[in-house]
């Protein structure tokens, strides 16, 4: 039922407001009170609705913040003392989607015990349900937005104050996709930037551009930047918890060159940045020259937020647009990742940064399989037989001399997913063949077996 970003899918067949209010039930047992929240669509209305009624039932108080981004929501948990909280959102995903993430106090996502916890739970429906005098409260919540506003703010102000530089010659262009990121915009402003923004009206149809903030989708804020000469272009999904970027000739930056720029600024010597199994060696190679590394973990945000934890990981990051400073906030953050992208570029513009980073070609395919489970248990047995150096902590990765392989299955879609980089665009080519061919054979002798 839960991923490792909550449940979601389509609303009236996997995202109910029977599933909410179980939901709701289930984490009300280990909570007195729960902060709950919404993105912009429409369906999040009567989900909230039910999820509130489910916790207040089981004798659980609810704070409701209203639509507001994720991260806005997360940090909440500790600031009105609740214990835990709730986002009915389905992120990036089309709007014929919704969805429910859950958050702890430190404003970590559920890890997998919790979630596990809350399945069951609804699952065998044992629920502890409260005395007719015994219900939750129900209240609107207060200063969430602004608390969150003066904390990007502050951060803001730390990082301009460490190069000398300033926010008053900045100009920078949010897009926030009609999604629930304007408190982007507005710590900007007060930072002193001249800020425009684009699909700044909360739509949950996203008829501005697709959610999720891709090179594709931000072709429009590509150009506004390039045309008004702005000096950066942020980007947010649906909820705001991700965040890509525009540097100021109007080229987007791809995720993995961004998470190297953050992790250069975030890491010193000895200290480690986590980052998925399919982050490029971009990363690994910006880190070396300031004496870091990287700490690999699986693919999902909630996974490198675990690492983060850890003594000596400074920061955490997704190509996908996660980013996790863990001295503010465990949760990813993306209005946080703008501002303290804003305050870099204010001390030496985004395209200049990326001129530092070496990047390598990445080739990447996905091959429909029937039975992912079976298909993945042979592709690791030739893999870890015929490699010397492999990793199988998600999916299967292959360390070779001038590159990498990663096979693995998608958590969401019935494919297995190919990702392959060198330090030459023809050795990615080759590597990328070699992972589809043993991943061929698996498929061809998986369908046999049948």
């Amino acid at each position: 039922m839960f991923g490792t970003s909550g449940v979601r899918g389509p609303v009236g067949e996997t995202v109910t407001a029977d599933l909410a209010l179980d939901v709701g039930r289930a984490v009300a047992a280990d909570a007195d009170r729960v902060v709950v929240g919404r993105d912009a669509r429409d369906s999040g209305r009567a989900l909230v609705d039910a999820l509130a009624a489910g916790l207040v039932e089981c004798g659980t108080d609810v704070v409701d913040l209203g639509v507001a981004a994720t991260p806005t929501v997360a940090r909440a948990v500790a600031g009105e003392d609740a214990d835990a909280g709730v986002v009915v959102t389905a992120s990036h995903n089309p709007p014929a989607d919704n969805g429910i993430k859950l958050w702890t106090r430190s404003g970590q996502a559920f890890d997998a015990d919790r979630r596990a916890t809350v399945e069951s739970r609804i699952e065998e429906g044992k629920f502890a349900f409260a005395a007719w005098d015994g219900h939750g409260v129900r209240r609107e919540g207060a200063d969430a937005d602004a608390r969150h506003r003066a904390a990007l703010v502050d951060a803001g102000e730390r990082a301009v104050a460490e190069t000398g530089s300033t926010f008053g010659d900045l100009s920078v262009v949010v897009d926030l996709g009609n999604g629930t990121g304007r408190v982007t915009a507005d710590a900007l402003h007060e930072l002193g930037a001249d800020v425009a923004t684009l699909n700044a009206q909360r739509d949950g149809r996203f008829p501005g551009r697709p959610s999720e903030p891709t090179a594709e989708t931000c072709r429009g804020l590509c150009a506004h930047v390039a045309a008004t000469d702005a000096d950066l272009g942020i980007a947010h999904d649906g909820d705001a918890d991700r965040m890509m970027a525009v540097a100021g000739d109007g080229e987007f930056v791809p995720g993995d060159l961004l998470l190297a720029l953050f992790a250069r600024r975030e890491a010193g010597a000895g200290d480690e940045v986590a980052a998925p199994v399919d982050t490029s060696l971009a990363v690994d190679d910006a880190l070396a020259e300031v004496g870091a590394s990287v700490t690999r973990t699986r693919v999902g945000d909630v996974y490198v937020a675990e690492r983060t934890r850890e003594e000596g990981v400074v920061f955490g990051g997704e190509p996908s647009g996660a980013w996790i400073f863990p001295e503010q906030t465990l949760c990813p953050d993306g209005p946080l990742a703008a501002v303290t992208l804003a305050a870099m570029a204010a001390a030496e513009p985004v395209a200049d940064r990326l001129a530092t980073v070496d990047s390598h070609p990445i080739r990447r395919a996905s091959v429909e399989v029937a039975d992912k489970a079976a298909v993945m248990e042979r592709v690791a047995e030739r893999l870890t037989a015929e490699y010397a150096d492999t990793s199988t902590l998600d999916g299967v990765r292959v360390e070779l001399d001038e590159g990498w392989f990663l096979v693995r299955a998608s958590g969401t879609q019935p494919l297995v997913r190919l990702t392959a980089e060198a330090r030459g665009p023809e050795l990615a080519d080759d590597i990328l063949s070699e992972a589809r061919s043993v991943l061929e054979e698996a498929v061809g002798a998986v369908e046999q077996s049948e």
